[in-house]
């Protein structure tokens, strides 16, 4: 690490985050964010696209959020160029490593800008330094911690703090909350295994059970409700970011593909049952000790693809509705023990 990469222990150090998206990695960087503002005593500003600010300004470590229009338009351009060009700051710390979070990253007025190992695009030359060396084999939390070693700061347990509205719910525990849709189709569990362990969890247990998703994801959720039947409660598409943090805070256990809100509930230590195929959890599993992957045994696992060579989704299948519901019980007991 050179000279100017040494830090100054001052009272009001200013640090700009860039992360613009996507859902889970936002969750990935807070680890990161928390750190550096403990360590630093500093004021933490966020950039993010303009759908995750409000919850961003959740997270506790953050002071200010300034929102990044996708949407072109001059009016929207000029606003977001006004609140970066508010402040000078000592650190901008571009996480997400794209030209257009660069370009974001150089356009702010400060000193040191340093970006991911894992940059992409061309981004780099936009760059004073870049935190550690690219190491894909290792949990995406770790990877942004490269920026505590970059500094010469301590690595210290990650911590999510987080805060949401409470939000009473008259439902009676176990609540267990089911996202059914992820983008990749490839990274989908069938929607009858959803519905099955649903409706085995519902008998099992007493649990009540929550559909929850994107507006775009309400015909599959309304699909698995319906199958699952009689007082599942349905609100896919009817909460937004802030209210569905608000609601996983109530939830004893969340089933889920490898998706964003599988992130979002482990950080709110949540236990997770995540089903995983084409996907590795070793680097976007859900993040600590509570949580559960279960996956097939395919010797073509994981191969990071959109579409399966073999026409169907076979490490999905194998993993059955029983042996999800065999472990999440498990998990509810012992996070009843606790």
């Amino acid at each position: 690490m050179g000279q100017s990469d040494q830090l100054k222990f001052e009272e009001k150090t200013r640090i700009l985050v860039v992360k613009l998206s996507s859902l889970g990695d936002l969750f990935h960087v807070l680890p990161a964010v928390h750190m550096l503002k403990t360590q630093l005593h500093g004021a933490v500003d966020w950039v993010t696209q303009s759908e995750y600010a409000p919850l961003v300004g959740c997270f506790i470590d953050v002071d200010r959020v300034i929102p990044f229009p996708r949407r072109r338009g001059q009016g929207s351009r000029l606003r977001f160029l006004m609140e970066i060009l508010r402040s000078r700051y000592d650190y901008i710390i571009d996480f997400q490593g794209l030209m257009k979070s660069a370009l974001v990253a150089r356009l702010a007025r400060g000193g040191r800008r340093i970006g991911p190992s894992f940059h992409r695009e061309g981004s780099k030359m936009f760059y004073g330094s870049v935190a550690g060396v690219k190491d894909k084999n290792r949990h995406a939390v770790d990877e942004n911690l490269d920026i505590l070693r970059h500094l010469g700061l301590e690595v210290t347990t990650p911590e999510f703090p987080i805060v949401f509205p409470d939000l009473p719910l008259d439902t009676p525990s176990p609540r267990v909350a089911i996202f059914p849709v992820t983008r990749w189709k490839t990274k989908c569990w069938p929607d009858e295994s959803f519905a099955a362990a649903g409706r085995a969890l519902r008998k099992r247990t007493g649990a009540s059970i929550y559909v929850l998703g994107a507006a775009e994801d309400q015909a599959v959720c309304r699909r698995v409700a319906d199958d699952i039947g009689d007082s599942v409660i349905n609100l896919c598409g009817h909460t937004s970011l802030v209210e569905m943090g608000s609601l996983l805070s109530k939830m004893d256990l969340v089933v889920s593909n490898d998706s964003g809100p599988m992130h979002f509930a482990a950080a709110l230590n949540v236990p997770v049952i995540a089903v995983f195929g084409p996907t590795d959890p070793n680097r976007t599993g859900p993040f600590g000790q509570i949580s559960r992957v279960m996956m097939g045994r395919r010797s073509c696992q994981p191969c990071m693809d959109k579409t399966c060579r073999l026409g169907v989704v076979v490490c999905m299948r194998e993993v059955t509705p029983a042996a999800v519901v065999e472990v999440a019980i498990k998990t509810l007991k012992e996070a009843g023990e606790k």
